[in-house]
């Protein structure tokens, strides 16, 4: 148990920690809130994308539900459990599948941000050691868990606690590691795409927080809300203290003290975490207060701002201009061309093998149609095609592509702890691309089958496809352009941060050049960081521009634009969902493939509405029966296992801000460059790699 001692030093350290954030919030805020009144009054610039994009992808949908064995540390055994998980993605776990269907309240709820999903004991075991470093095990001593089959389940955390399942054969356990896969890859983005103001200031705080303590480099824990990433700050500072306070006094041989550790970890991570989200929502709650006349200060002086921003500009670039250049020459130049193939190879193929899945799906549904499909047939189709994006099975294939991405040896160079939040960057971006054009072939089939006869409907299907596939292939190519130029500034502008900043220790004068009214919008800081992307953003728009010239990966050069496109298209984005089922009579099969087990219950109005949620995959039912654990007494294990798509609530969007429209003509130049390097200097800010 924590001691009272140590309860006063974890309140001591967080409270340290938040408090030093919040002042960084506070700056922060007020410039990015200056960002969004500019480009208000602006507007911006670059493609449009060719495919509409969904706004709310899965309303009324769950995610999937199933049976599996769950390890119980409270009486060390293992139970079978029934885990359902709602569009949140929370997974949530019950007593069994009749307790779900009653309404009753779950066992335990799991929030998969910052978790990993390992399918080996010996992998978990030897980051389990990782844990107590310099506490050794006796040769020949076990684990303190023992997986009841040989095909495990395990999400483990670096400091909350781990969760333990397991499943009967191999392809159960690849279902099931799809389905938790995508739930991290979800919970990992808590950060709200709609907040164009506190999402850039809370995490230009977190980053500034970390550079001043010499972290330059990519974090791996910048996943889940606000109070979670904000947690894992303090986690960071606190654990390795934590671990010399407490290793000492833990007793008894070593899986218990690992064991009692982790339940040590979670317990303080989960108050860190509870306090964290108290304070934090007292710094975004003061600023809020403020900032009506904020605003309208902003948009009074909007051209002086902008004015008193270039002056300054101007003497921190003499400034760092020539030795940013020469680091430039010496160390970057020669890597970039590497780094982007690196990078192109296998997020192309990903992309590759979202366009062949997409093109796949239509096919076999054309298939099925062509010798007397009708379209109460065509609505059971599209009603499952319509959540392909979601479907953690058919887009795992997509996913496994990309995750060959390797970086080896940017590590100790560039201070890249791991490819980890590139793959997760490009997976999230493949399945916003599939579903965008899941979206629009509804849309453009529903449009073209109004007053259709039955017997054209491969040839309509045909049609779309053909239409989709051109679109997806140039918003494809923009996507990924904009990912490459993206990874390259993260992989380049830390680095670079990092060696120059010890020269330009003289910076924090420049902020006398400011006027006092002006002095919260503008900061010296952020102005170094737009110098410093400027120096290195033409080499990076030049080599991705030579493999877009090049054909390379199916890239688009920039001036190619579909001239063809469909006008008034993006009229039908504000149409409302198409309900599939119900407007081509498949209703009833529908609800027949989701509660084809369910039973006859009874039950309350929302137990009754969560057994018809529709899930986006119908029941996957394993050969043979299932797996009963011997000597143990459990409910015996269902081998039905249900699938469904992974909620998508978007990857946080990358806010685009244009360049001031400069005052003088003599600029437009240099103006045309910044247009280019402003954009990605707010992606790199925006926390989307950080």
């Amino acid at each position: 148990m924590l001691t009272l001692h140590g309860l006063i030093w974890r309140h001591l350290r967080t409270g340290e920690v938040i408090g030093e954030f919040g002042r960084l919030y506070e700056q922060q805020y007020a410039v990015a809130l200056f960002n969004k009144v500019r480009f208000d009054v602006e507007g911006g610039g670059g493609p449009q994308p060719q495919l509409l994009h969904r706004k709310v992808p899965l309303e009324n949908k769950s995610i999937f539900s199933g049976s599996l064995f769950q390890y119980l540390e409270e009486n060390k055994k293992w139970r079978n459990r029934f885990l359902f998980v709602p569009d949140s993605y929370n997974i949530s776990y019950y007593e069994s599948k009749q307790a779900h269907d009653r309404g009753l309240q779950p066992k335990g709820t799991i929030n998969c941000a910052g978790y990993r999903v390992l399918t080996s004991m010996e992998k978990y075991l030897e980051l389990l050691e990782t844990s107590l470093p310099g506490v050794k095990a006796k040769v020949g001593s076990s684990p303190f868990l023992k997986c009841a089959t040989q095909f495990p389940l395990i999400l483990w955390h670096p400091y909350a606690r781990h969760h333990y399942f397991c499943v009967g054969t191999e392809k159960e356990q690849q279902k099931w590691n799809a389905v938790f896969q995508d739930c991290v890859r979800h919970s990992n983005n808590g950060l709200s795409e709609e907040s164009k103001v506190q999402t850039p200031a809370f995490t230009d705080a977190v980053r500034l927080y970390r550079q001043a303590r010499g972290q330059y480099g990519t974090w791996d824990m910048m996943c889940g809300v606000p109070s979670q990433i904000l947690a894992n700050l303090v986690m960071e500072k606190l654990l390795p203290e934590l671990r010399d306070l407490i290793t000492p006094r833990l007793k008894g041989k070593l899986q218990e003290r690992q064991k009692n550790w982790i339940l040590i970890s979670d317990a303080v991570y989960g108050l860190v975490q509870s306090q964290a989200q108290t304070q934090y929502e007292a710094i975004v709650q003061s600023c809020e207060a403020g900032r009506p006349p904020l605003e309208a200060s902003i948009r009074t002086d909007m051209d002086q701002i902008i004015t008193s921003k270039e002056h300054v500009t101007s003497k921190i670039r003499a400034l760092v201009l020539p030795k940013a250049e020469k680091l430039l020459k010496v160390s970057i130049q020669p890597y970039i061309s590497s780094i982007l193939e690196a990078l192109m190879e296998p997020t192309s193929r990903g992309f590759f093998e979202v366009r062949d899945v997409f093109f796949r799906e239509l096919v076999d549904m054309s298939k099925n149609l062509l010798n007397g499909g009708s379209k109460e047939k065509l609505g059971e189709h599209m009603e499952k095609i319509s959540m392909l994006a979601f479907h953690p099975v058919k887009m795992q294939g997509c996913y496994e592509r990309v995750e060959q991405l390797s970086l080896e040896g940017l590590q100790q160079r560039f201070d890249v702890t791991s490819p980890s939040v590139f793959l997760q960057r490009a997976q999230i971006l493949m399945r916003e691309q599939m579903d965008d054009a899941v979206y629009t072939f509804e849309q453009l089939l529903h449009q073209s089958l109004e007053g259709q006869e039955e017997e054209d409907l491969c040839k309509t299907i045909q049609k779309c496809q053909d239409r989709v596939i051109k679109k997806f292939d140039y918003d494809s190519s923009t996507v990924r352009k904009k990912f490459f130029r993206e990874a390259l500034l993260q992989v380049f502008i830390p680095y670079m941060l990092k060696q120059l900043s010890p020269s330009c220790s003289e910076l924090p004068r420049f902020q006398e050049l400011i006027f006092e009214d002006f002095s919260r919008f503008i900061l010296v800081e952020n102005i170094f960081e737009e110098v410093v992307l400027q120096t290195v953003m033409k080499d990076i728009m030049m080599a991705v521009k030579e493999a877009a010239v090049q054909r390379r990966h199916n890239l688009y050069r920039d001036s190619i634009v579909l001239t063809s496109s469909d006008p008034n298209l993006h009229l039908l984005e504000e149409n409302p969902p198409i309900d599939w089922a119900g407007e081509y009579g498949g209703e009833k099969n529908q609800e027949e493939v989701v509660d084809g087990d369910a039973g006859s219950h009874e039950g309350d109005a929302a137990a009754q509405k969560r057994r018809r949620m529709k899930q986006v995959v119908s029941m996957i039912q394993e050969d043979g029966t299932g797996t009963v654990l011997p000597n143990e007494s459990c409910i015996e294990v269902s081998t039905q296992i249900l699938l469904s798509r992974t909620r998508w609530q978007g990857l946080q969007r990358i806010q685009i801000l244009s360049h001031a429209a400069l005052a003088s003509a003599a600029r437009v130049k240099e103006r045309a460059l910044t247009g280019v390097c402003w954009p990605m200097y707010q992606s790199w800010r925006s926390g989307a790699f950080l």
